[in-house]
């Protein structure tokens, strides 16, 4: 096979709609990959739409067509040659043309598309014109023909198959993108190439692996094209070969590796990836016709939904193993999607293991992520679920619909089998919670809402082509119910998402359910100041408010402001000034998801994993996030490194009283002696008791607190902490606004190293979520730890990764160095028996 790739010689022009006059029969360079927004921008004819209000400006773009033409100079066929055009990717609704001749239209921005040319080929220069059209106002036509469907947002995403937030999410811009988003190229080859490899990859009892590989051929239709065939496999010196008889497209190729060197998660084992060769040849020649090779891990994956005395638990086993998932869910690190390098997604999944996570799920509204993307993934040993990408809508089951998302799927699957780190296929994103409990069904009148699309086409798919991997009929989901039997978001079965907590209630009642899976919670917070300061600019220059029209416009969530200040008034109250209120949100949502973690965590094996809702940002804007929009980590992202450490302390509540919850998510036992001591808050001890403990590994142990260190008697001013080897947890009765905290806790010295500075911190008094705001010495500092509890008269260390020279003493006070005692707004002072009253009453 001969490729030819076609990334340069494009030129873009806006041909209908909309169109500013300034633009009107403008013909711009364009690379491919792209979009017509980074063509644009690459020629400085728009503003960056991730800057101030500039979203608005470029809501003309929605409606545009757009047309992508370059000029092609290829050779004629041989008689016995194929010629193909291919796109691996167009966003989204395309006519493609060649000199005139229509060569197919496309609908679907997650498939690809392949064109046989060789009949229109001709020995001068001919010109190839992909004309993208408008994809809201195809999907607004669609809604007409087909039925309205109900959905979460206003634009009928539904109706297209186009990445679900291109027309905007509660965390993401409405830009709609049109593009040629993956690469093209043209292919020139001779009797067969191989059209499709799905690797099937398993392990046996005994430890031998085995390799089941489906090579699916298409043969060219030309002289020649009849011949008997060869497929070889190879892998870890496993060498088959089949002939494939020259009336057959399709050919297996079973491989034995005794002793198979097994993958695993990170934190449990290694990684190993051995490559796996497929050729395609002839006995009649020694170059082969089509060669695929990719990496494979030996690994057995399943998720235990056998029903047991407390519902129906959804447990990931990955070699036989129970796994607790420590997760993220991910959208696409950009939204403007070919933007999004390896080496940007590298870094990416670096932040995610530094933070101790062990699986991202890939959320229904985004894409089918790049081979990068799971590479990378199979390299860290993080875990993959990966949704089919259906979210928070009622999709139609009529044609063409139908058959877009079997062809997406299809692709899909076959595309990624060979990657270990993908564990479950997921229907879809909220869309059987969405019936049930959203008014879908009175807005339905009888019409299809997606229901046969989850627990038919789309099982069918995988148990046909990935039958090596679990399927879930979608997220949240109660496995082996109907939707009338057991609610699909009941927490005491298979998946659950909890948005109670930020959208109505307190973060507390994160406590009130022990759900058997959580896969999506979360809470929100603002991008660092100097991701935000960047990108959401006043009008008039002036100082940044919270109300601010811009600042508004990136803060995507329904009444967003509001929840972050009815979250924020009960722990740490709500400032007036906002340098205050930007680092009180951050730390509140820090809070509000350890919270979270630990006490899904303590309940292990009941509860089998936790999906914090989410792990990255797409653009500038104030979400749920812990890697913002210019990839710099929030608090929340060492909040997450912390509750997900494989080795956590955590006092929590179990039939009223506290226990102290040891967590082990490690292959040894942990053992040793806890030291408990009840303090004042300057440090004074009260009260301390030393606790001999084991606890397995893979374990959860919880322990009694003794009586001496369990009740404090004035709970505003006291404190617990336990320390077992080099984890300590501080545990305080009350909440930090009816803390006696002084606000001004800490004294701090700054001392240069080789690669930056350190910061050593002293407290005086209790220093609550010391955090050093790193960005605002340097934008390009590291900091390697954060949100640090530091009892009265004990030191933390902080070490500083920056460049910088200048001042250092700036990393010894506001606003770099801030801690929860400078930004809690005290509620009115009360008495120790009244405190005491409260403890008891909130248990």
């Amino acid at each position: 096979m001969i490729t030819q790739d076609l990334p340069d010689g494009w030129t873009l022009t806006a041909v209908a709609g909309p169109v500013p006059a300034e633009l009107v029969g403008v013909r711009v360079r364009a690379r491919v990959p792209g979009t017509s927004h980074t063509a644009l921008l690459d020629e400085g004819l728009i503003p960056d739409p991730y800057l101030d209000r500039n979203e608005d400006v470029l809501a003309w773009m929605r409606r545009t067509d757009w047309a992508y033409e370059r000029q092609l100079d290829l050779d004629p066929a041989a008689d016995d040659e194929r010629v193909d055009l291919v796109f691996d990717g167009i966003d989204t609704v395309a006519t493609l043309t060649l000199d005139g001749h229509e060569l197919g239209r496309t609908a679907n921005q997650h498939r690809s598309y392949r064109f046989d040319v060789r009949g229109l080929l001709r020995p001068d220069t001919q010109r190839l014109r992909v004309l993208l059209h408008s994809a809201i106002v195809h999907a607004e036509s669609e809604a007409e023909r087909l039925g309205a469907r109900p959905l979460a947002y206003p634009q009928p995403f539904n109706m297209v198959r186009k990445m679900a937030c291109s027309f905007g999410w509660d965390w993401g811009p409405d830009l709609q993108t049109a593009g040629l988003w993956k690469p093209v190229r043209v292919e020139r080859w001779r009797t067969a190439r191989l059209a499709q490899v799905r690797p099937l990859v398993t392990v046996d009892a005994d430890g031998t692996g085995r390799v089941r590989v489906h090579a699916d051929l298409e043969r060219s239709g030309l002289p020649g094209g009849d011949l008997p065939v060869t497929v070889r496999a190879r892998v870890l010196g496993a060498d088959v070969t089949v002939v494939v008889p020259r009336d057959r497209t399709e050919a297996v190729v079973e491989l034995e590796v005794p002793h198979a060197p097994l993958w695993w998660p990170v934190g449990h084992g290694s990684q190993p990836l051995p490559e796996l060769t497929v050729t395609l040849g002839t006995a009649s020649a020694d170059d082969p016709l089509d060669t695929w090779t990719r990496r494979i891990g030996f690994r057995t994956v399943e998720v235990d939904t056998a029903p047991d005395d407390d519902g129906t638990p959804f447990t990931f086993r990955v070699n036989g193993r129970p796994i607790f998932v420590k997760g993220a869910n991910w959208i696409p690190d950009d939204h403007l999607l070919t933007r999004i390098t390896r080496e940007r997604l590298t870094r990416r999944f670096d932040q995610a293991v530094e933070a101790n996570l062990n699986l991202l799920r890939v959320w229904g509204g985004g894409i089918y992520e790049s081979d990068d993307f799971y590479e990378l993934a199979d390299e860290r040993g993080l875990l993959v679920w990966q949704d089919f990408l259906l979210a928070c809508a009622a999709y139609p089951e009529e044609q063409p619909i139908w058959d877009e998302l079997e062809a997406e799927a299809r692709e899909n699957v076959a595309r990624l089998t060979p990657h270990p780190s993908l564990v479950l296929w997921n229907g879809g994103n909220e869309n059987l919670w969405g019936f049930m409990d959203w008014g879908w069904q009175e807005d339905l009148q009888g019409r299809t809402w997606g229901l046969r699309i989850a627990t038919e086409l789309l099982k069918g798919v995988v148990a046909e082509l990935d039958p090596t991997r679990p399927y879930a009929d979608g997220s949240p989901y109660s496995p082996g119910f109907a939707l009338d039997e057991v609610h699909p978001n009941h927490p005491d079965h298979g998946t659950h998402h909890e948005w109670e907590v930020w959208n109505r209630v307190d973060y507390t009642v994160y406590r009130d359910d022990v759900p058997r899976f959580c896969s999506e919670f979360g809470f929100q917070g603002p991008p660092t100041w100097t991701t935000l300061t960047r990108a959401v600019r006043t009008d008039d220059g002036g100082p940044l408010t919270k109300d601010d029209p811009t600042f508004l416009l990136h803060q995507k969530a329904d009444d967003g402001n509001g929840k972050l200040d009815r979250g924020l008034a009960p722990h740490l109250g709500v400032p007036d000034d906002f340098a205050d209120w930007h680092w009180a949100t951050q730390l509140n949502q820090a809070r509000a998801v350890a919270f979270a973690i630990e006490h899904y965590r303590s309940w292990w094996p009941r509860t089998a994993g936790a999906i914090v809702w989410q792990l990255n940002d797409c653009w500038p804007v104030t979400s749920w996030a812990a890697v913002d929009g210019d990839e710099r980590p929030k608090p929340l992202w060492h909040a997450l490194r912390r509750a997900y450490a494989p080795r956590l302390l955590t006092v929590q509540p179990r039939d009223d009283r506290d226990m102290l919850a040891v967590v082990n998510d490690t292959a040894g036992i942990w053992q040793g002696v806890v030291h408990l001591s009840r303090r004042r808050l300057d440090g004074t001890t009260l009260a301390e008791v030393e606790l001999a403990l084991a606890v397995g590994a893979w374990s959860v142990g919880l322990f009694g607190l003794p009586s001496e260190v369990a009740t404090p008697d004035d709970p505003t001013g006291e404190v617990l902490v336990a320390r077992l080897g080099d984890v300590q947890t501080v545990h305080t009765w009350v909440e930090d606004v009816d803390l006696a905290l002084d606000p001004s806790p800490l004294t701090a010295t700054v001392t240069p190293v080789q690669d930056g500075y350190r910061v050593d911190v002293t407290a005086r008094s209790l220093a609550r979520s010391v955090t050093l705001h790193v960005d605002r010495f340097d934008p390009d500092a590291v900091v390697d730890t954060a949100l640090v509890d530091v009892p009265g008269g004990e030191t933390a260390s902080f070490h500083v990764r920056t460049t910088v020279r200048a001042d250092p003493e700036a990393l010894t006070r506001p606003p770099v160095l801030r801690t929860a005692n400078d930004v809690v707004v005290p509620r009115a002072p009360q008495t120790a028996a009244g405190a005491a009253r409260d403890l008891e009453s909130s248990r």
